[in-house]
């Protein structure tokens, strides 16, 4: 079973920060369409990365205190045709790079206009792991707080909506913490 374990780190919108995972060795970019399909746990992605289109349609469940991720690729034809019965929606730039027994993703959330209006580092973890690695030093400047396992205001189906997103950061910075 596919068991999905990662926490989440608010960081300071900085746009030296997106600058220097760019020109960073070994780090990914990817960007990102994501929606959410009428149903809990559906959503769909189309992922370029390098040139390379991935249109992926995907499972996501809380169970038992874990969360199970199904993915599978789509077709494209299928993936637009599911598209169009999207709700909430996003577009995101991701940086990635493994870092020994974790994985580091750091999501731009997008405007249309390609304006980021909040960032969010995930860390992916062994199954079992309960307590997350500290960031890396490239992300330490830039970190705002850890947020709470399962915080739901932190789901990107939440912070699709740049509202919600740009309240909960000027929140996060007026109290000077994530919880």
């Amino acid at each position: 079973m596919p068991i999905e374990n990662e926490r989440k780190f608010v960081l300071r919108n900085d746009v030296e920060l997106e600058k220097r995972l760019a020109q960073a060795p070994g780090v990914t970019r990817s960007l990102m369409l994501q929606a959410y399909l009428d149903a809990p746990g559906l959503r769909l992605r189309a992922i370029e990365t390098a040139g390379s289109m991935r249109h992926i349609f995907s499972y996501k469940r809380p169970v038992e205190g874990q969360v199970v991720e199904i993915e599978t690729d789509l077709d494209e034809a299928d993936f637009r045709r599911l598209w169009k019965t999207k709700r909430e929606s996003l577009q995101k730039v991701r940086y990635s790079w493994p870092d020994g027994r974790y994985r580091w993703d750091i999501d731009f959330f997008k405007t249309a206009n390609g304006r980021t209006y909040f960032v969010l580092a995930e860390v992916e973890m062994p199954e079992h792991q309960e307590i997350p690695p500290p960031v890396p030093t490239s992300l330490a400047p830039y970190l705002l707080g850890l947020a709470s396992n399962g915080d739901p205001r932190f789901t990107s189906k939440r912070l699709a909506d740049p509202a919600h997103a740009e309240a909960l950061l000027r929140e996060i910075v007026e109290r000077g913490s994530v919880s």
